[in-house]
């Protein structure tokens, strides 16, 4: 059993590995003079500042994405130190990074936040909260962007493509939230024993957040900041490699949406997709196509680097943390 187990992983890393070299190849090829010599500029005085400036951003985007998750929790009930959950965080996503699969990352986090609190249900909605907030800001800060930039709504499919992309995923999330907060779906769940019991924590993690406006603006407020220390961080590495002119309405309208798109569950880490994202979207602002790949790939990079964190937490967070914790929840 271990051993057909371990040949899956071994599969799922090997084809997704393929699949999204094969994205990066399709795209060279698809583009009609492509020159892999202009995938980099030549390095000046400034290009060190901009890269350590995105490496810190991306580093404090992790402390910003851990600050919104403390503030789900926090609304949950669930006692848990800032300390604690950057632990689980980074350890979590050091998984999902290198480890190809993002729910690895998450079912980690679920299992040491419920080792210290004691409650799965709501550990486990904790983490699902976290991420639908992230799908409320990105599709918000394209619209914001379009809306704010008039010549940005004129660029033809990239314009069509972002509006899309933020249109469908308010859509779902709107979906999502009117089913989990159902309380026919709530009552059908509770009395549902075995992993139904965290769907059931989803449930009344949306009645809480419902119940507690206050909290659910601080969860946001958290959110929003979070994405705009990552725009700032692919203003910096857009500066790397030598795109210029990406202001903040540029940033708002695209870089969102390109963050929604490589998520899709195709490739690894979203190659392939992010990169041909940019080209889609820069184009047309009249970024090098070679310089719209490089910055995919340094922003690849930057998230890879900045999870490099969560190696020591992976390998002694969980242990310290079953000493030290104990089941508890907030009063």
């Amino acid at each position: 059993m271990a051993e057909r187990t371990l040949a899956r992983r071994v599969f799922s890393i090997v084809s997704r590995v393929t699949v999204s070299l094969a994205l990066l190849a399709l795209l060279t090829r698809w583009l009609p003079s492509f020159d892999a010599d202009e995938l980099w500029p030549d390095f000046n005085s400034a290009t060190p500042f901009w890269l350590v400036g995105a490496l810190l951003l991306t580093i404090l985007g992790n402390m910003a994405a851990t600050a919104r998750w403390y503030e789900v929790a926090c609304a949950l009930g669930l006692e848990v130190s800032r300390r604690r959950m950057f632990s689980h965080y980074m350890a979590g996503m050091f998984i999902s990074n290198f480890v190809p699969t993002t729910v690895g990352g998450d079912v980690l986090r679920m299992s040491r936040l419920s080792n210290d609190t004691g409650d799965g249900p709501h550990s486990f909605a904790s983490v699902l909260l976290e991420r639908l907030s992230g799908w409320i800001v990105l599709p918000v800060f394209t619209l914001v962007g379009l809306a704010l930039n008039e010549g940005l709504r004129e660029l033809g499919a990239a314009s069509r493509v972002a509006a899309s992309t933020a249109g469908l995923t308010l859509l779902a999330l709107g979906l999502i939230l009117l089913l989990v907060g159902n309380q026919r779906f709530g009552r059908l769940v509770s009395r549902r024993s075995g992993w139904i019991r965290f769907v059931n924590g989803l449930h009344m993690g949306v009645d809480v957040l419902r119940a507690k406006p206050r909290d659910t603006g601080r969860v946001l407020i958290t959110a929003f900041a979070y994405q705009t220390v990552m725009l700032a961080a692919a203003g910096c590495a857009a500066k790397v490699v030598g795109i210029d002119g990406l202001g903040p309405t540029e940033l708002m309208a695209f870089i969102p949406a390109v963050l929604i798109i490589q998520v899709l569950p195709i490739g690894l880490g979203g190659l392939g997709l992010r990169e041909g994202a940019l080209v889609l979207f820069l184009h047309d602002l009249g970024v090098m196509d070679e310089r719209s790949i490089a910055m995919g790939l340094l922003l690849y990079f930057l998230t890879v680097a900045g999870s490099l964190v969560g190696l020591p937490a992976l390998v002694f967070g969980g242990r310290h943390w079953q000493r030290a914790s104990r089941p508890r929840r907030a009063r």
